[in-house]
This record gives structure tokens, C-alpha cells and sequence, in this order.
């Protein structure tokens, strides 16, 4: 009985979750301006990477679809697409040469953005939007996204975590 409750009450979290990324995207919008570091840019790109490894590999589809919604998302527009791809590349090429050294080069990727509230919590939305990209935010995906809320300090409930 407990895990039922426990899986419902998880259910229930990712529900109230995917209903909060319309509103977190418009916050991305509307601060996009702010976003525009380097910090940001390489935070990002390693949550990128970090959350299309979680399940263990990148298969190239995956590869693919996350670098086209890196591409296509208007709060990146800042920075060239191709610079943007190739950083993405560069943190999955790593996991997936040394994943426990890929790992923690991704981590220090993403913590970048440590002490700097607005490019914090912009990764991490970014992580989950990545995360759900496909319409299926896993618990390996969860994981990892949380994982990196401990590297930038921030608490995962916050997000609904």
C-alpha cells in the first residue's frame, strides 16, 4: 500500500509540474535579457547533456532532438547555434566517453550558474523543459534535475521536485 501511495503522490507531483512549464517558459521569456552569459550559456548546455544522459546512454535520435530544441528556443537566441550545439556535443561526447569523469565536467558545467538566482533557476527550468521534451519526464530525468539543484543550491521542491 505504500507504494501505491507512493507512486500516486509521485504521479501527482509530475502532473503539477508539466502544468507549471507554460508559465516557467514565459519567465524564461521575459528574462531572457538577463541571460545572457557565458555562465548561463555552458550551465545550460551541461543540464542539456546531464538530462539526455540520465537514462545511462544518448542514443543519436535523442542527441538530435535535444540539439534542435537548443536551436530552436527563443531564450537561447542570444548565443549562435552553433556555438551552442558544439558545447552540447562537446558535455555528451564526455558523458559518454567517461561517464564518471564526463559526469562531473557536466557538473561543473552547470554550476556555473551558482550564485546567480535568475541563471540558476533558468537552468534548471531549462533541464526540465529538456526533460519533458519528449512527453515523458522519467524518474532518471527527475533525478538528474535534482542533481544539479544541489550543484546550484537550490531546493528541488522549489520546482516541484
Amino acid at each position: 500500500m505504500a507504494f501505491l501511495n507512493r507512486l500516486i503522490s509521485n504521479a501527482t507531483s509530475i502532473s503539477r509540474l508539466l502544468e507549471s512549464a507554460p508559465k516557467w517558459r514565459e519567465q524564461l521569456l521575459a528574462k531572457r535579457n538577463e541571460l545572457r552569459g557565458g555562465s548561463f550559456r555552458d550551465a545550460t548546455m551541461g543540464i542539456c547533456a546531464l538530462v539526455a544522459a540520465a537514462d545511462g546512454g544518448i542514443d543519436p535520435a535523442e542527441r538530435m532532438r535535444v540539439a534542435q530544441l537548443i536551436g530552436a528556443d527563443p531564450v537561447l537566441q542570444h548565443f549562435p547555434t552553433d556555438e551552442l550545439r558544439n558545447l552540447f556535443e562537446d558535455n555528451c561526447n564526455r558523458i559518454t566517453m567517461d561517464p564518471a569523469f564526463g559526469r562531473a565536467y557536466v557538473m561543473q558545467q552547470i554550476a556555473k550558474a551558482t550564485g546567480k538566482p535568475t541563471e540558476a533557476r533558468a537552468v534548471v527550468q531549462m533541464g526540465i523543459m529538456i526533460g519533458n521534451a519528449d512527453g515523458n519526464f522519467d524518474a532518471q530525468e527527475i533525478a538528474a534535475v535534482k542533481e544539479a539543484c544541489q550543484v546550484l543550491h537550490l531546493d528541488p521542491q522549489e520546482f516541484g521536485l
